[in-house]
């Protein structure tokens, strides 16, 4: 019997959800395209950026399809070729297909701002959260003080998320590197009139206060113009600082423009009820142009839903309708504390911290068995530094 080649291609959230969904099932031949080897976490890189183990928010794919009959193939896809069924990568390679799921991510976008490309930090990969912090060790080695000021620009999730651990962090730091304590300045810069815009304003209200009690200022309705090497300008007014951390815009991946598909005003994917593009070409995730794009709750929502439609259509069953679910919104802020919500529930404080963890283990159990899945959520509770200062002062 002929398998159906499935060509999925990006290795996060809906990408290894579908292709997991679909490996055990012997009529599929499943190949995941990934420009990366390894699933990155976003729900907990702020905290590898900020002392946690890397483990805890980077997995290498192999870890995930060790033994299933999945096909691993690193390289960045470029060209779609409709016609012909193929994908080539940047590398020159070909690869063929019958069904195609797309699930490639966004990328970061400055908006053409002046100097963020070159002179700001970000934590939205392995090698950003490195960057980062080895910059903020550097710097206490090199000036045996902290920055002026460490300004985080974006008050999404990310951004609140790092906000709440960096002045702990910091006060870590300056311990492990024998330097005297001092007052660290974390400004939080949003240009919208208030942090996570597009949540309701009671969720605003309450993170705010938050943040401010950490110690974190914040500026919102302000509009950054542009930075130098010491220097970022918000709204005409400068603020010094070595260390910016942009974590603010993202757009969807130029893979979509660049091969002619039809694009919302969101700049997202347009699909039909089973989120297919065009015939036998699927986009999930921050691809596609559903009510919660952009989330990882609904990314991986969207490889189930794509993979068991696959399925009924190899048994010859009719697809089913896509239905968007409304995904839980839940942001640590700082050691213990954490904001849920979901609808009109709201909790905050050690009981959405713990709602949180809960959250992480289910999420690394969607693609590992329990026992695999809870000692990944326990690297959750450890350190980790390359700095030999840091290494030797917290016992590593």
């Amino acid at each position: 019997m002929k398998k159906e080649r499935v060509l999925i291609v990006g290795g996060g959230f809906g990408g290894v959800k579908a292709a997991l969904e679909l490996c055990d099932d012997n009529r599929f031949d499943v190949t995941l395209l990934s420009d990366d080897h390894n699933f990155r976490y976003y729900p907990t890189l702020y905290h590898a950026a900020t002392g946690g183990k890397r483990a805890n928010a980077i997995i290498p794919l192999a870890t995930f399809f060790a033994k299933r009959s999945v096909t691993l193939v690193t390289g960045t896809a470029t060209t779609l070729d409709r016609k012909a069924k193929t994908i080539t990568t940047s590398q020159g390679e070909v690869h063929d297909y019958d069904t195609l799921i797309l699930a490639l991510g966004v990328v970061t976008n400055y908006f053409g701002i002046p100097g963020l490309a070159e002179f700001s930090y970000g934590i939205k990969s392995a090698e950003q959260v490195e960057r980062f912090k080895a910059h903020l060790h550097q710097q206490l080695v090199d000036d045996h003080k902290p920055d002026l000021n460490y300004v985080i620009v974006g008050g999404g999730p990310t951004g609140i998320e790092l906000a709440g651990a960096l002045p702990q962090y910091l006060k870590q730091l300056m311990r492990s590197h024998g330097i005297q304590h001092r007052q660290v300045h974390i400004d939080l810069v949003e240009a919208a009139p208030r942090l996570m815009p597009k949540a309701p304003r009671d969720v605003a209200r309450v993170l705010s206060r938050r943040l401010r009690r950490l110690g974190v200022r914040l500026h919102v309705g302000k509009v950054v113009q542009g930075q130098t090497a010491n220097r970022l300008t918000v709204s005409g007014k400068p603020i010094q600082s070595h260390t910016v951390i942009w974590t603010a815009g993202v757009t969807n991946n130029p893979f979509f423009s660049d091969n002619g598909f039809v694009l919302t005003k969101r700049g997202k994917v347009a699909t039909d009820i089973y989120l297919q593009a065009e015939d036998n070409i699927f986009v999930l995730g921050d691809n596609a142009n559903t009510p919660h794009s952009g989330l990882a709750q609904t990314a991986v929502t969207d490889g189930k839903f794509v993979a068991d439609n696959l399925k009924r259509r190899i048994h010859g069953r009719s697809y089913k309708s896509y239905a968007a679910e409304e995904p839980w919104n839940v942001i640590p802020v700082g050691k213990h504390w954490a904001f849920a919500s979901r609808g009109s529930f709201r909790t905050y404080g050690i009981l959405g911290w713990f709602l949180r963890e809960a959250a992480d283990l289910v999420a690394f159990h969607d693609y590992e068995p329990w026992q695999a899945a809870g000692k990944q959520w326990l690297t959750e509770f450890g350190s980790e530094e390359s700095c030999q200062i840091c290494q030797t002062a917290i016992g590593e």
